[in-house]
């Protein structure tokens, strides 16, 4: 039997990242008593997936559900990071509700204003949760006049004004209605939420009708389809129709049936409207289409996201160490591959270019592409992929680029190096605020003046700084922006590198790479301490003779060489550049290996 949809309350866990979203969804669900006392569960038990683990931030929309009372409460964990927008506003089509969980010492952050601006276009009604307000640097005055501040400059009407506020602190468990709350549970959380948000506006008894609002794939049954039932029920084993948006209805049956419970899933017969379900049977469903009655064919209004704002090169990988680490490497593989990716991440756009065996892909950020290249690395793929770059458009007065709010948390002796710093990005100061000795800068910045920043602020706030960004719009084309200034230390010849050959060049610049390393012709191998380009022999071993003396058997003594990841070589390499991945390996080096040809590529490149 289907759950009376006005005992259904879907809501979506909404925030800037590291507010505590998730750590909160783990006390719901451990005091829903979905464990036993004695249980031992692992914290952010819905960051499941290996690469959430490892960066400590929600990637993907989760889906969980609890039983309150006589109520059931679908829950939706969102992704905190402005690069997987996508995942959020496609999960808050599916909730009437939002909880919105703010910092207690941060305030509103970037995220925080796109989330709850999508969150209040579409009519649904909030929840404020101050969080964290154990933490000894708590504002909580101040952060509520932030987030009433906020809801004014959205356009919240007057029944979004009205939410309820909640204090205190998801990692310990407690939230009370007064800001002095330091213990309890979170019974006034669950209270709120059934007084709150309405039971889903659905029509129980009308022909049946959902959107299509994620996608997953199952090597049993295979593509399945997540969803809110809008109207009517859906039966295991019936026939639907799938309307696409400029395509021509088809016809589909469900093979399998199944609704949210608890941290799993558990297979129905019939589920009905207002309930979140997901279903297999239909093949080609894309995100934004609807599943409707056959003899009702109504389509809901499509999905739209937030469009991408910087596009990368994905290039099969044809350096001479190509084929050695990778299970998939030829251009079907990953031409196949990343249209998969794009049929699941609706922010993701996929397109063939002109160049062969070469896919433009075009994301929300730096990050979002990151995560992809990660995913794509762990599952066997070998491929090169460019340096970032922007994208423009075409407006009323010329081309336009993407502008973001950036905001910077920086310790007070920092600030005017960030400022210079962003000012030769083409950053703009909007505002700076004093908490203590520390200070909170806001610019407005072209996307092209982040792209590659990240490692330059944290060296200049000597990494006690923070800084997040989000998308606010397009705007003029603001002139060239400075990029890397320093060269790159490329290897001469295929050789492995030798700890004689590395001391004798250290003093030239920083080695990506230790002794003992296998390189190739064109690999660049370290950062030149000088503009340009310096080609080098890493493997050059020192002449043995049989006289020793003391100037001549200098002690070898290297300097441990920078490690870095995929988001520092994405910010490292040049137009000229690409990176190297495998599932082993990441390497950076030139489009064009060979030094000749490379001098007749850059000439061409120049004029």
């Amino acid at each position: 039997m289907s759950t009376d949809p006005s005992r259904i309350r879907n809501i979506a866990i909404i925030a800037h990242v590291d507010h505590g979203k998730t750590t909160l969804v783990d006390g719901m669900l451990r005091q829903a008593g979905l464990f036993h006392e004695k249980q031992q569960v692992a914290e952010r038990i819905l960051d499941s997936n290996d690469l959430e683990r490892e960066r400590g931030i929600t990637i993907f929309s989760k889906n969980a559900s609890i039983r309150w009372n006589d109520l059931k409460i679908n829950i939706v964990d969102t992704p905190g990071h402005a690069d997987f927008g996508g995942e959020v506003e496609r999960a808050l089509r599916m909730v009437d509700g939002v909880i919105l969980l703010v910092d207690a010492a941060e305030g509103p952050m970037p995220q925080t204003r796109f989330v709850l601006g999508k969150s209040l276009q579409l009519g649904l009604h909030p929840i404020v949760v101050i969080n964290k307000t154990d933490r000894p640097d708590a504002r909580i005055a101040e952060v509520e006049d932030e987030v009433l501040d906020l809801f004014i400059a959205l356009g919240a009407s007057e029944e979004q004004i009205e939410y309820p506020t909640l204090y205190g602190s998801g990692r310990g468990g407690y939230l009370g209605r007064t800001p002095d709350t330091t213990d309890g549970d979170l019974t006034p959380l669950f209270e709120t939420i059934a007084q709150t948000v309405p039971p889903p506006p659905c029509d129980p008894d009308g022909p049946f009708q959902m959107l299509v609002s994620n996608l997953e794939y199952s090597d049993y049954v295979g593509q399945q389809i997540v969803g809110r039932i809008e109207r009517g029920v859906l039966r295991k084993g019936q026939t639907i129709c799938l309307l696409r948006e400029g395509g021509e209805p088809t016809r589909a049956r469900i093979t399998k049936l199944e609704v949210f419970d608890g941290l799993g899933r558990g297979e129905v017969d019939e589920a009905g409207a207002g309930d979140i379900i997901v279903a297999a049977g239909i093949d080609d469903a894309d995100i934004g289409d609807t599943l409707c009655d056959p003899e009702h064919p109504e389509a809901l209004p499509a999905l739209r996201v937030e469009p991408p704002t910087i596009a990368v090169e994905f290039r099969i990988n044809d350096s001479p160490f190509a084929g050695q680490e990778g299970d998939y490497v030829t251009s079907r593989q990953l031409r196949d591959r990343l249209f998969r990716e794009a049929l699941y991440d609706r922010a993701l756009i996929v397109s063939e270019t002109d160049q062969a065996d070469t896919f433009r892909v075009a994301g929300r950020g730096e990050l979002h592409i990151a995560v992809l290249i990660e995913k794509m690395r762990r599952e066997g793929y070998e491929f090169s992929v460019s340096r970032p770059e922007v994208l423009f458009r075409d407006g009323e007065n010329g081309r336009e680029e993407p502008f973001e709010e950036l905001i910077c948390d920086v310790p007070e002796s920092a600030s005017g190096n960030v400022i210079e710093r962003l000012g030769r990005r083409k950053g703009v100061l909007q505002d700076m605020k004093h908490n203590g000795d520390r200070v909170r800068l806001t610019f407005q910045i072209p996307t092209r003046g982040i792209i590659g920043f990240r490692t330059e602020f944290l060296s200049a706030t000597r990494g006690e700084g923070l800084m997040s960004h989000r998308l606010t719009g397009f705007g003029p084309w603001q002139g060239a922006i400075e990029g890397r200034n320093r060269g790159a230390l490329i290897s001469m010849d295929r050789c492995e590198t030798v700890p004689y050959a590395l001391f004798q060049l250290q003093d030239r610049g920083e080695f990506f790479v230790p002794p003992g390393t296998p390189v190739y012709g064109g690999m660049i191998v370290g950062e030149y301490n000088k503009p340009g380009d310096l080609i080098v022999n890493v493997g050059k071993t020192k002449k043995l003779t049989n006289v020793r003396a003391s100037g001549s058997d200098d002690n070898v003594l290297l300097s441990p060489p920078r490690k870095m990841d995929l988001e520092q070589y994405l910010e490292f390499i040049n137009d000229d550049e690409l990176i190297e991945v495998t599932p082993k390996a990441l390497r950076a080096r030139k489009r064009v290996l060979d030094h000749e040809k490379r001098k007749q590529y850059n000439k061409k490149r120049v004029a």
